[in-house]
């Protein structure tokens, strides 16, 4: 059953609430793993307010978010184009990735993320494309069953780097 909760368009005036939400998120995740350093470099970047800013406005990207009842951000997704490299026999033609899906710590549980999944693969149908890819952590088992749930499978590895530090990610791809 798809999970009736509000999802909204952000506009460029969210980027500065996206940004704080998405560097949360990922902290609390999996800040514990980097050495600070690392860890700045890539918030600043990769979640970085003028990033958001840029993204919400290219019709490259859509985002979509979902607040609590107080209003605050309680999870948001990313959709744009293919920006990792793919294994062989697996193309960008008809594709487009699914970049984030994060969801507040106490949002986990309460059907955002399959909220957000809904949307970014009805996004994704509606935008005319057949292959949906994304990219996990290979230390996440949580998300690695939420994606198999909805039929994701692992193709093969992505370094994600993070600041100097490699990650040893999984690209997994949906066709739909």
């Amino acid at each position: 059953m798809t999970p009736t909760l509000t999802i909204e368009r952000p506009v460029p005036a969210d980027a500065a609430d996206l940004s704080a939400f998405a560097v949360d998120a990922f902290t609390a995740t999996f800040g514990h793993i980097y050495a600070p350093a690392d860890l700045a470099s890539f918030l600043n970047d990769w979640n970085s307010v003028d990033r958001l800013t840029q993204q919400l406005a290219d019709p490259g990207f859509a985002i979509a978010l979902n607040r609590d009842p107080a209003g605050r951000i309680a999870g948001f997704a990313k959709l744009g184009p293919v920006d990792f490299e793919l294994p062989a026999g697996h193309g960008r033609d008809g594709a487009i990735e699914l970049h984030q899906l994060y969801v507040a710590e106490a949002a986990k549980g309460t059907g955002v993320a399959d909220a957000l999944m809904h949307w970014a693969i009805a996004e994704a149908r509606a935008r005319g494309h057949a292959i949906l890819y994304l990219s996990v952590f290979t230390e996440n088992p949580r998300a690695q069953a939420f994606y198999r749930r909805y039929g994701f499978t692992d193709i093969g590895r992505n370094p994600f780097r993070v600041g100097n530090h490699i990650d040893e990610d999984r690209i997994w791809r949906l066709a739909l």
